[in-house]
């Protein structure tokens, strides 16, 4: 095969030639592949790092040195244990979750046809380099910015590059973009720029070079870490002066001091907020969601405002004609959008005037149509084209039946600039028909004037008024008809809108398309408001949309860089932001977003890299089960953080107040760790896969600028430590009144204490369900160790505890019991009242 002959201007332009196999081999040796540059990826250590740089686990590790110098190995080895396992998880996780979103890239990494030695060859799209020549046809992802040298009908769907949804023509010396998709005809181009060179290539860099906002969860855990650093450790200092002058030695109030602010950290903390993100990640990967980011998985659960395109997301992203109107009459046309099932219905007059109407639409047309598996059409060519093609199909109108009759004589493709395409057809008697079909004022000015024109004037201007894009048809200077065409809401889009209104999420939709037709969808699916605006491209432009944030529910007429602005507007309204897209246009508002969701399906590969979240199956009902994910991480952080900060309470109060009551030292350092250990291992890290309640689904997330340590948590976390200290010290008030075993007595009540409040705080339970069941599994374990840490002979002389009579147990069982029985009856209490918990 030989290269198609070149244009001297393009040549000129190029100053490239085709290469041969040996010649592109060089150039892919001295400037490296195609490759779109990507966000840098850190090593293993630099994770490692990462995890180790949260506040609590860097206190744990300054513990852990005090332990250590002072000969406490046990204690060191227990503390060394929980940070090496917090650290595994969290590397782990975000290793497997990279990787996935790897292999999704992967698969959707684009191919093109190359001419090297005279012979077209197939080859990675990374692989191709300056001076290719690049065969193109219809369906094909150009795999980088190219130089037109033929063409023959060639027509480009540049909507991943620019979001215009309309296919555009281009000719010999006209460019083609990178990513974009041959919609129409074939070609061949020269390659002019490649990777980072191209126009996709800056965009991926421009993206790759932004560094992402922090989720709001890193935001408050940090604030949050910071926080209980310090006030531990100036607890942790007055246990430690008291001990003192109480006439313990330095060394040991060392010991009982660091002891103490083990216990009273949350330790698990990160352990809980890795599993509970991994899980999540874990679950929405099983609903076809990859996530790229393990905090994003929570950052759903605190969205605010959704910002959503329309093409493709709110709608199916196919074109469909629905009405055809015709001096004889309208009808309406059923069906999807490339489905046989369907009919051209209105009256016998009507339905005779839309037969002449789609046959012109058939005859004056280069898309093909063809039937595939299970009566699905298979399409190629301009949407518009095929969307005729599918209307006069369900009448029994095909192109092949049409043939046996018309012979086409004569044509002009459809043109950008007049936005007109003429055809000529001959019968089997010889008659002529000329078709004309183009945008309504450019074939109505084609028309002599008179009351069918005047009428179609003011239809095509009704039907674009609600929302349609319009045709219209006419033959031998004859007016024939107008076809309304739109682009169908998404099956589950209302539902999804609906489903986030109950939930607190307000939907914002973002389109390139005219008002008109973006208002009409946005009624349709339930975005636009009673009173709800409709926002302008040039409004954005000016800054006005800032200013108004909360009237507006829709922005039409926008341009890529304005996705961008609109974005920081309602995050500077105080919203956390999440931005749906699919397109090269929406990234760089993927990665402003404080969450970006791209589709993988038909998503570029760009915008993937942009998002933090990718809908592997482009299916909208998967935004609500992230949702659901995110409110589900939240709550269970926040559940842990109400268990754990209590017991570390509950523990500080019983040392701090048992000298008070004249008691001694109610529990020795090895008693604290084992305590800490129990309770805030296993149960507290199985906090994190609580299912979902479903009440949480059914309210607004909290606000992103309250802290996730506030007053209501605050007030719960107060009233369980102070219930579970109590008991504890009134068991040790008695023991030590009796002469009994107080120390024994305050370590067992004080650890089945709080596992007590764990079970009184676990989340509703589906039925039957023993998947969900993870957190009284891990509860009784604990309080089987709890137990054995009196009952164990070896155990006793490790911890100093003393053995325990059978009744004695019972009667410490009963009361440990009494501070979760309290926290259930007050939740109990609470949901009745609406929510608001008593306890």
């Amino acid at each position: 095969m030989t290269r198609p002959a070149v244009r001297a201007d393009a040549v000129d332009r190029t100053q490239t030639k085709g290469l041969t196999t040996a010649a592109a081999a060089g150039i892919l040796a001295r400037h490296g592949p195609n490759r779109l540059p990507v966000e840098h990826r850190p090593h293993l250590a630099a994770r490692v790092g990462h995890q180790l740089r949260d506040p609590m686990i860097m206190m744990l590790c300054a513990a852990w040195v005090v332990v250590l110098a002072i000969g406490d190995r046990q204690d060191a080895t227990i503390i060394a244990a929980v940070v090496v396992l917090n650290t595994v998880i969290g590397v782990v996780q975000e290793v497997r979750a990279q990787r996935a979103v790897d292999a999704l890239t992967r698969l959707a990494s684009p191919r093109a046809h190359v001419l090297r030695d005279d012979v077209v060859v197939e080859v990675e799209a990374v692989d191709v380099v300056p001076g290719d020549l690049v065969r193109l046809e219809a369906g094909d992802v150009v795999p980088a910015d190219l130089l037109v040298v033929d063409s023959s009908a060639l027509q480009v769907d540049e909507s991943a590059m620019t979001g215009e949804s309309v296919p555009v023509d281009r000719a010999v010396a006209d460019e083609v973009l990178a990513g974009t998709v041959v919609s129409r005809g074939r070609g061949w181009g020269v390659v002019v720029r490649t990777g980072p060179d191209s126009g996709l290539g800056r965009i991926a860099a421009l993206v790759a070079s932004a560094a992402p906002r922090p989720t709001p969860l890193q935001r408050r855990l940090s604030v949050l870490s910071r926080q209980l650093v310090v006030v531990t450790a100036v607890l942790c200092a007055v246990v430690a002066v008291l001990s003192v002058l109480r006439g313990s030695s330095y060394v040991d109030a060392a010991v009982l001091a660091v002891s103490l602010g083990v216990a009273a950290i949350p330790e698990s903390l990160p352990a809980v907020v890795t599993v509970a993100l991994a899980l999540g990640a874990h679950r929405m990967a099983g609903r076809s969601a990859v996530v790229r980011s393990l905090p994003a998985v929570e950052t759903l659960g605190s969205v605010t405002v959704l910002a959503s395109d329309k093409t493709g997301t709110l709608t199916k992203g196919v074109l469909v004609a629905r009405r055809l109107w015709t001096p004889e009459g309208t009808c309406t046309v059923s069906g999807d959008a490339h489905n046989v099932h369907g009919e051209v219905v209105g009256s016998p007059l009507a339905e005779k005037g839309a037969a002449r109407l789609l046959r012109d639409a058939v005859l004056c047309n280069d898309a093909t149509l063809g039937v595939r598996d299970q009566g699905a059409w298979l399409a190629v060519g301009d949407p518009f084209d095929v969307a005729l093609l599918v209307a006069a199909a369900k009448q029994g109108l095909t192109a092949e039946v049409l043939a046996r009759r018309w012979t086409r004589v004569e044509g002009v493709p459809f043109d950008e600039a007049s936005r007109l395409m003429r055809t000529v057809h001959r019968d089997e008697h010889g008659v002529l028909l000329e078709v004309w079909k183009g945008a309504p004022e450019t074939v109505l000015d084609l028309l002599p004037p008179g009351p069918d024109v005047a009428a179609a004037r003011a239809e095509a201007e009704s039907l674009a008024a609600q929302g349609y894009r319009v045709l219209a048809v006419a033959e031998s200077g004859t007016w024939v008809g107008l076809v309304g065409v739109v682009d169908p809401p998404h099956p589950d889009a209302r539902a999804v809108v609906d489903a986030c209104r109950a939930a607190g999420v307000r939907i914002v939709m973002i389109t390139g398309d005219h008002p008109g037709t973006a208002r009409a969808i946005a009624t349709s699916v339930g975005i636009l408001r009673d009173g709800g605006e409709v926002c302008d491209g040039d409004a954005v432009a000016r800054g006005e949309h800032a200013a108004r944030v909360e009237s507006v529910d829709v922005y039409a007429r926008t341009r890529p860089e304005q996705k961008v602005s609109i974005v920081e507007a309602w995050q500077a309204h105080g919203d956390v932001v999440a931005m749906t897209g699919d397109g090269v246009n929406d990234a760089p508002a993927l990665r402003r977003a404080d969450i970006g969701v791209a589709m993988g399906g038909r998503g570029t590969e760009v915008a993937r890299q942009s998002a933090d979240l990718v809908l592997v199956d482009d299916n909208l009902e998967t935004l609500l089960v992230a949702i659901g994910e995110g409110r589900r991480v939240h709550a269970n952080i926040r559940t842990f953080l109400r268990y754990g900060l209590a017991g570390g309470l509950a523990e500080m109060l019983v040392i701090l107040l048992a000298p008070l009551l004249g008691m001694p030292l109610p529990l020795t350092p090895a008693m604290i760790l084992w305590v800490n250990m129990v309770t805030h291992g296993v149960p507290g890290v199985a906090f994190g896969a609580e299912p979902l309640d479903p009440d949480l689904m059914r309210r607004p997330s909290p606000s992103p600028l309250r802290s996730i340590l506030d007053r209501t948590l605050s007030r719960q976390i107060v009233t369980a430590g102070l219930m579970t200290a109590a008991v504890s010290l009134t068991v040790g008030w008695l023991a030590y009144r009796s002469d009994g075993p107080i120390q024994t007595v305050v370590f067992l009540t004080l650890g089945l204490g709080q596992l007590g409040v764990a079970l009184a705080l676990r989340a509703p339970r589906s039925k039957g369900s023993w998947r969900e069941r993870g957190l009284e599994l891990a509860v009784l374990g604990a309080g089987v160790c709890q137990v054995a840490g009196v009952l164990v002979p070896w155990l006793r002389d490790l911890l100093g505890t003393e053995p325990l009579s059978g009744r004695y147990l019972v009667a410490l069982l009963a009361a440990a019991s009494l501070p979760g029985l309290l926290v259930a009856a007050g939740r109990v209490v609470g949901r009745r009242r609406g929510g608001r918990e008593v306890l």
